[in-house]
């Protein structure tokens, strides 16, 4: 369908858009919901997808669930879904050390429970989980004794996030051998009433900082997410699009792998935002359609199973 870069999805463009889509990746905070409140539609929304026969994945960067709490958090919000319905970077790090790196020893965890338990699902050994109380000076800092079979240091979301922790993970990154991974680099996590906390990347960027060295970043925009589910469940890219709030994570990741882009203004970026990409010539970062919000597209779902 031929159709100008970043334009609105309305009338007969969307009737049109939803008959040339068979599978929908939707990125999750900011696009169905913010923290705990839905946006308005996207419940019934996904739910006609479904309906008519299209089939939807929950693509997400936040590490702070399992696909299990994802599924029971899309379930209690009205979406309703499996676990291997969901991608997220907890899941896919996890499958990352495991199938790609094959990862022989264990990881230094900078991350939370959901982290934790999909690497422990893995058969993936870690330490580090929980608070590490500051004790000693800085000469003992500089000496932490290191678990010798540490071969990665992962960074995710980690609420007990500290100056031990980062000093702990400097002394095993200082080895060229080791492993260092970030879940993502999301500087910030939307909440509702248009409230928000540092995320993952603000955590990421300390750890950079002092070793000197960047993470493999598995979420979005990179193709890994996407990669997971072209592998477990099969897609056309042609007859795919990437519903995401985020220009520099869901649309350049939708653009990187050569699918479609929809960009919601429910969440972190704008449409000014958009048009200055454009402008600029930065077309990755440019969505090939946007909507208000993804409930925008609920006439004409209606009206294609009229």
């Amino acid at each position: 369908m031929a159709a100008s870069k970043c334009s609105r999805l309305s009338g007969e463009l969307s009737r049109r858009f939803l008959a040339s889509v068979d599978t929908v990746l939707f990125d999750c905070d900011g696009v169905l919901w913010r923290g705990d409140e839905v946006v308005p539609g996207a419940p019934e929304l996904v739910t006609g997808l479904r309906r008519s026969g299209k089939r939807v994945f929950y693509l997400t960067n936040n590490s702070t669930k399992t696909r299990a709490m994802y599924a029971d958090k899309l379930g209690r919000l009205g979406f309703g879904a499996d676990p291997g319905d969901v991608f997220g970077t907890a899941y896919c790090t996890a499958r990352y050390l495991r199938d790609v790196a094959r990862l022989q020893g264990k990881v230094y965890l900078i991350g939370g429970t959901a982290l934790s338990q999909e690497l422990e699902a893995a058969g993936i050994p870690h330490v580090g989980s929980g608070p590490e109380p500051v004790t000693g000076g800085m000469k003992e800092w500089a000496a932490l004794e290191k678990d010798p079979d540490v071969r990665a240091v992962v960074v995710g979301f980690d609420e007990h996030f500290s100056y031990m922790k980062l000093t702990r993970a400097l002394q095993y990154l200082r080895d060229s051998d080791c492993l260092f991974i970030a879940t993502n680099t999301d500087t910030r996590l939307p909440l509702e009433g248009g409230r928000a906390i540092p995320g993952t990347g603000c955590l990421v960027r300390a750890v950079e900082t002092a070793a000197h060295r960047k993470a493999q970043v598995i979420g979005k925009p990179n193709s890994f997410l996407y990669d997971c589910v072209v592998k477990e469940c099969g897609l056309d890219p042609a007859r795919t699009v990437m519903v995401g709030d985020r220009l520099d994570t869901d649309i350049q990741m939708g653009s990187t792998c050569g699918i479609r882009t929809l960009l919601t203004l429910t969440g972190f970026s704008s449409l000014e935002d958009a048009k200055s990409y454009q402008e600029s010539g930065t077309l990755s970062m440019v969505p090939d359609f946007y909507v208000d919000s993804v409930a925008d597209l609920l006439p004409a779902l209606a009206s294609a199973d009229q």
